[in-house]
């Protein structure tokens, strides 16, 4: 197994040149990346409340509608461990701006598309080439000084956040307002419009790596096999996101069904009050400097069962509507309160490890909780079909027991 000096040689473009670390970054350009991370994640995490008016449009059958969710999903993880590595050979600004134009391309022509198997490839495409997220983070934290860096990085990652709170709601809306193809043409022209800022606003931050883009992705393996913590808290994560695309892609289908029979505006509103359970972040992060990581991490896999659990309660209130849909509002902000608690701790014990190679760590950790989420997607639509709500809560429940259950066999050591 290669030792640390090796895997330094392997990531030996992780900083800027000094001089640039030591003048710091502007305020005026953190806010930019926070506004840049924002807008782009909107198209991983939107699609999960467009299933619905998608599946039907497209004449996808409802074992198949999950696949909108997961498409996307599936490209972001594989621009995880693929592209994003090419941070460490190319140009930085460059290889942003040529991830976002094959986004913006994509955007445009999954608008465009009438047929199922075409709109998910082009999905993939779109969810791989919003992997330029992970560029943009690690370059925010490289241009910081050593004394900011955990600030700009917190301040970027709340654009990221904002945009993951805000996503659901603005699909639901736009796709009300105008149908669902009109998101898709507004996130290509926001993301063009990004590639022009771009241009204008970042600095080139020019990679000084030794080494040949083979080596790099074996390096990836090289991580993994060597570190028992990163393994252990991506596949927690791996879990938690799974039960979160399970609640989150489900959970349209089932406000669109009897007795609610919402249409997209009443979605949106559901999902804007649902996701206010991520504000939990800041907290989790701060609770695990303090040590108290161990208990709060079972706890955070707890809650997410239980979400599971109230979410199958709403589907046995009989009488009136407003408590069935009191059951489902608590589930969504608890579901949120278990997977962004799990992930928030996670990501801070991965960010721990091998600082000369973070940026890697950091694409692994997140490339594979968001396979995670692929899958839970695809299991949703497949429970929905096959058995309804109460199968989709099942599922949701058992990815959440998983992830309590391979965190108490790794055992105190892997906190």
């Amino acid at each position: 197994m290669a030792s640390r000096p090796d895997m330094a040689s392997f990531v030996a473009a992780e900083a800027v040149p000094a001089t640039s670390a030591e003048q710091g970054i502007a305020r005026g350009t953190v806010w930019f990346l926070a506004l840049s991370v924002g807008v782009i994640i909107v198209n991983l995490t939107a699609p999960q409340t467009l299933v619905g008016p998608i599946a039907s449009d497209l004449g996808m059958l409802p074992a198949q509608a999950g696949l909108v969710g997961t498409a996307s999903l599936l490209g972001y993880a594989a621009g995880l461990f693929f592209l994003v590595p090419l941070s460490d050979l190319v140009e930085n600004r460059r290889l942003t701006v040529a991830l976002l134009g094959a986004a913006v391309l994509a955007a445009f022509a999954a608008a465009a598309t009438r047929s199922a198997v075409p709109f998910l490839v082009l999905l993939f495409v779109l969810g791989a080439a919003c992997s330029a997220i992970q560029v943009l983070v690690p370059m925010a934290a490289a241009m910081a000084r050593a004394s900011e860096r955990g600030r700009v990085v917190g301040d970027v990652m709340s654009g990221l956040m904002v945009g993951i709170l805000l996503s659901r709601p603005l699909a639901s809306l736009v796709a009300d307002l105008l149908g669902w193809r009109a998101f898709y043409l507004l996130s290509g022209a926001s993301m063009a419009a990004l590639i022009l800022l771009m241009r204008l606003r970042l600095p080139m931050r020019r990679p000084e790596a030794r080494t040949r883009y083979p080596a790099l992705i074996a390096s990836l393996v090289i991580l993994l096999r060597r570190e028992p913590m990163l393994r252990r808290r991506a596949l927690t994560a791996a879990f938690g996101m799974a039960a979160f695309s399970v609640f989150w892609t489900a959970v349209a289908l089932r406000l669109s069904a009897a007795p609610f029979g919402f249409d997209q505006r009443h979605i949106a509103l559901f999902a804007l009050a649902g996701a206010s359970g991520a504000v939990v972040a800041p907290f989790a992060g701060r609770a695990g400097d303090r040590g108290w990581s161990r208990p709060l991490l079972v706890a955070a896999h707890c809650v997410t069962i239980l979400a599971f659990g109230l979410a199958w309660l709403a589907d046995r209130t009989s009488g009136s509507m407003t408590p069935a849909l009191a059951l489902l509002v608590l589930s969504a902000i608890v579901v949120d309160v278990g997977v962004v608690g799990d992930q928030t701790l996670g990501r801070r014990a991965v960010n721990l490890l091998a600082p000369e190679a973070r940026g890697r760590v950091n694409a692994l950790f997140v490339g594979i909780f968001f396979l995670g989420g692929a899958a839970g997607s695809g299991v949703a639509g497949y429970a929905w079909a096959q058995g309804g709500w109460p199968l989709v809560c099942a599922a949701g429940a058992g990815f959440g027991a998983l992830s309590l259950l391979s965190d108490l066999l790794g055992g105190s050591s892997q906190v």
